[in-house]
This record gives structure tokens, sequence and C-alpha cells, in this order.
């Protein structure tokens, strides 16, 4: 396993048995993520997780007595990668409220919120979901105060105010703007990523970006003598950032629907500019970056769609290095070629999306764990998919007789079954997440004998 991605500076000799130490911590984590003969067990995580702290004491303490308490090198490179994959995978194990597990967190939305920062358009609900989860996690940071390390939860303080602060300048910028134009700027932003997004797809649909064309035209067609007007012909606040991104926007369609000719570095000139089209063809020269991105993000497409059986937190790790990496390949913002050459503005785009879009499916696929370990995710999902039953059920009226209720019972009673004293072990371990799973068992029963209470009542008055 390679180190993260970062400038790597000397290493200070005292600090090589810790990098020692530290290599061979992160192997043990490398191949803990690898088995999948058996499910997390959480003394595991533990062990390493106290392992990694004890060398982050030590560390502190010879740059504390040698003055360099910020020095970034080697060493800060591979305990990255070890608390990062330590909080996956206090994820897996279903610890997700405690303070270890928002350090995967904080790494992808601080990634997240440069892009945005980069990327310059983002709508006010991406920056209220991300406000929401920083404040999530830091009312993880005050729980966790008595019971972990103080150079871990100074750590993650650091971290989460990085990210505030960021986030704070994203939202100066939008502060301005007027209610009456934020419908218009959020349907502005959702174009020019869905425009985005179809420039990605293996089969170009030119329809599609065509509405999206004639959409962008009609939005144009509310500006009179260069402004947007209310209902009241007053001027609403925000003119500049609405008309920036609307001409964003219907420079992005024609890039995407226009063939640029690399050979003669002119442009295709159609009778209508729309003619000849890219059709989502990249650059030659990109072309190896360009299929590792679209692999990643096709990838994390499919686990957000079967996250609830298939995913392990942990496989997010290698995910999240392969972007970072291609990310931190950039010189200056800009992808070059092998010679140098900097890409054009159609493959820089691309590139970028793909890599912003896999970032969002990473964070998202994380908010939305579940706190089940996942030795009981089998038990948990199966439950699931019972109560969404038993809720159609109810929604469509509920049932004529009990007997009809007797499939969902029999499934019900025998995971209740398994229950030891009310727990759900495995083995002689009892995995974390027996609250969320005994609540989900209780209400799948609660809805079964409403429905069977009716069902009995409905009967004595026929």
């Amino acid at each position: 396993m390679s180190d993260s991605p970062a400038v790597q500076a000397p290493l200070d000799p005292k600090e090589q048995p810790i990098l020692d130490c530290l290599l061979h911590i992160r192997d043990k984590l490398s191949l803990l993520k690898q088995d999948r003969s058996t499910y997390i067990k959480s003394r595991d995580v533990f062990s390493l997780y106290d392992q990694v702290i004890e060398q982050v004491h030590l560390l502190n303490v010879i740059r504390e007595d040698h003055g360099k308490p910020l020095e970034q090198n080697r060493v800060d490179n591979v305990l990255e990668d070890c608390f990062q994959l330590i909080s996956l995978f206090f994820l897996t194990i279903g610890r997700n409220n405690e303070a270890p597990a928002v350090y995967a967190s904080t790494s992808t939305i601080k990634r997240l919120l440069d892009h945005l920062k980069e990327a310059a358009f983002y709508s006010a609900k991406d920056l209220e979901s991300l406000t929401h989860t920083l404040d999530k996690m830091q009312e993880t940071l005050s729980r966790g105060e008595q019971s972990y390390s103080p150079h871990l939860l100074t750590l993650l303080k650091n971290r989460l105010d990085t990210c505030r602060m960021i986030l704070g300048d994203l939202k100066v910028s939008l502060a301005d703007m007027s209610p009456v134009l934020t419908p218009v700027h959020e349907k502005l932003v959702s174009i020019l990523r869905s425009i985005a997004a179809a420039n990605t797809r293996q089969k170009f649909p030119t329809s599609e970006v065509l509405g999206f064309q004639d959409q962008l035209k009609e939005i144009q067609s509310d500006i009179s003598d260069g402004r947007y007007l209310a209902e009241d012909n007053s001027i609403p606040a925000g003119q500049e950032i609405v008309k920036e991104l609307l001409n964003r926007c219907l420079k992005w369609a024609e890039i995407v629907l226009t063939r640029f000719d690399f050979l003669t570095t002119k442009w295709v000139q159609p009778i209508r500019l729309i003619v000849v089209f890219r059709q989502g063809k990249i650059d030659e020269r990109f072309k190896g970056t360009y299929d590792g991105l679209c692999e990643i993000r096709d990838r994390l497409e499919r686990l957000s769609l079967t996250q609830a059986w298939s995913l392990r937190e942990t496989d997010l790790y290698n995910y999240q290095r392969r972007l970072d990496r291609v990310d931190e390949s950039r010189i200056n913002g800009n992808f070059e070629d092998n010679e140098g050459n900097k890409a054009d503005l159609h493959a820089q785009r691309t590139l970028l999306y793909l890599i912003r879009r896999s970032y969002a499916y990473i964070y998202s696929l994380i908010i939305s764990s579940e706190p089940v370990s996942e030795a009981l995710l089998p038990i948990y999902n199966q439950l699931q998919t019972l109560r969404r039953c038993l809720l159609e059920v109810q929604r469509s009226g509920g049932v004529s007789s009990p007997r009809e209720l007797y499939p969902y019972s029999m499934k019900l009673n025998s995971i209740d079954n398994m229950r030891v004293d009310g727990k759900f072990s495995v083995g002689s371990e009892i995995p974390e997440g027996q609250g969320s799973v005994n609540s989900l068992l209780a209400e799948c029963f609660e809805l079964s004998y409403e429905m069977r209470v009716q069902a009995e009542e409905n009967n004595e008055f026929k």
C-alpha cells in the first residue's frame, strides 16, 4: 500500500521507529480490511486504535522537544492512512456515533468543500447539507470528550474548524442573493451538473442535452435590459451571480455539443452550432485518466444502489485514495499530459466532474451508513425489508384476515428466536447495533399486531 498523496519532507531520524511502527499497523489494518472470511470485531479495531494513539503521543513529544509541532513528512502521511482506515472500521463495526468515526467524514467533506470553492458554483441546499453533517460531527466529538484521547479530539476539532472556515466563505457569496433569484440559481446549478453527467455517459444523450440547452434559453429570455426583474418590477439582489452562472451553463452546453478539431485547432463551424457533436468523447491524451475515473464513479454508483447488502465501509478507502492521487496530480489546478501540455476546457471539466461526483458518492455512503455492525447487517436488512412490506400493506388498507399476516409473523418470530437474553450474538461476541436491531424488530411486531387487531375488529362487524 502506498502513502497518501502529499509533499514529502525530510524525516527526523528519531521519528524512524514511529514510522516503522505505523507502517506495521497500517499493514495490519489493510489485511483486516481485505479479510472477508469473517466480520470485523470491535476488539481488533480498538486494539489497533490504541496502538496508533500511542504512536501519536510519542510523535508529539519528539516534535515538541525539537520545536517542530507542525512538521509534515512521511510519518504524517502514514498516520493519515491509519486514521482513515480506523475511522472506516468504526463505521463497519457500527460505532458511527463515536469520535474516531468522524475522521473519514472530515476528509471527504474537506475535499468536497475545496472543489465547491474551486468550481465556484453550488446551491444553498449543498451548503445546508454539509452544515448539518458538521453539526452532527461536532456533537459526536462533544460526547467523546471523556472517552477518547485528547490527541485525537484535538486533531478532529482542527479538521472540523478548517471545514467550517471554508464553508463560511462559501456561504458569504450566496448570503446577499434575493429569495426571488434563489430558485433560478438552484435550477442553473442542477442543469450544469446534469449536462456534465450526460457528457460522461457511455451513450451520449443528445436530445437530453438539447433539452437542457432549451431550458437555459428559456431562463435567458427572462432577462430584461440585462437584468432579472421581480414580479413588482424591482431588481432583486444576486444578479451577477445568476447571470455569470447562466453564461457558464450556455458555454458548457455548447462545448459538450460541439466537436473540437485537435489537428487543426479550429472549431468546426456547422450551419447550426449543435449539428456536429462531441458526443462525450474526451481528448485521447487523457483517455486513461478518464476511464479510471469512470470506473470509480460507476462502482460507487452501484454501491449507492446496493449499499445495505454489499457495502463494507472500509471498501471506500481504496476509492478515496485513488481519487486523491488523481486530484493531486493536477498542476496549478490543471490536468497536464506527459509533455506538460494542459488539457482543453472540455477534458478539464469532464475529469473534474468525475472526481467531484465520486467524492459526493463517498460522502453519501458514509453519512448514510447504519450504526449497526456488519455482523448484524443481514438481520437488520431483513427487518428493514419486512418493515417496508408491512407499511405498504398497511397503506393499502391492511389485511382482510389475520391469516394473511402469517408469513410476516413466521419470519419475525424466527428472527426473534435468534436472540439470547434479549441480544443477538455471533459466537461469543455481541456485535454493535443491538439497540437499532431490537427497535426495528419491535416496530415490525407492532405493525403486524395493529393490522391483526384491525382485521379481527373488521371481521366482528361482518
